[in-house]
């Protein structure tokens, strides 16, 4: 795996963009870029399980090693779930599972720049350079209204 980092410079203060992350409403909108229908399952406390699907309810299980709102949010993920089914243990997960994908907010001047390091396995580092910069604008454009 390789740890790859994206960055962005908005124009709204850190607690905006926060909620434009983590809000159902808003987290739909900004992570239609990775899929349609792309949605979060949790509660968003530290240490809780959250399932990242798509619209037919596929996508990753994670945890949130952290949540330090405003400030930090730290994903670690754990696996795959198909057809309603968590897989942590097959040969395919075990080549990414430990991947750890992390947001940090920082103000700078009247401004919130947003950095997120995520570690990516070869499989899917092509997919997420091209698509993780759009989410980003998508993020912009909505914490910015």
């Amino acid at each position: 795996m390789e740890r790859k980092q994206f960055q962005i410079s908005i124009n709204a203060p850190k607690e905006k963009v926060w909620r434009t992350l983590w809000e159902a409403d808003t987290y739909e909108k900004w992570t239609r870029a990775f899929c349609e229908g792309s949605r979060a399952i949790t509660d968003w406390q530290e240490g809780s399980k959250v399932l990242f699907v798509d619209g037919k309810g596929e996508g990753m299980t994670s945890i949130i090693k952290a949540n330090k709102p405003n400030e930090f949010m730290s994903f670690k993920h754990l696996g795959m779930v198909k057809d309603g089914a968590e897989d942590t243990t097959s040969d395919k997960v075990k080549e990414w599972a430990g991947a750890e994908e992390n947001y940090t907010l920082k103000e700078v001047g009247s401004n919130t720049e947003l950095t997120v390091d995520m570690d990516l396995a070869d499989e899917y580092k092509d997919y997420f350079m091209k698509t993780f910069p759009g989410a980003l604008e998508e993020v912009k454009k909505i914490a910015e209204q």
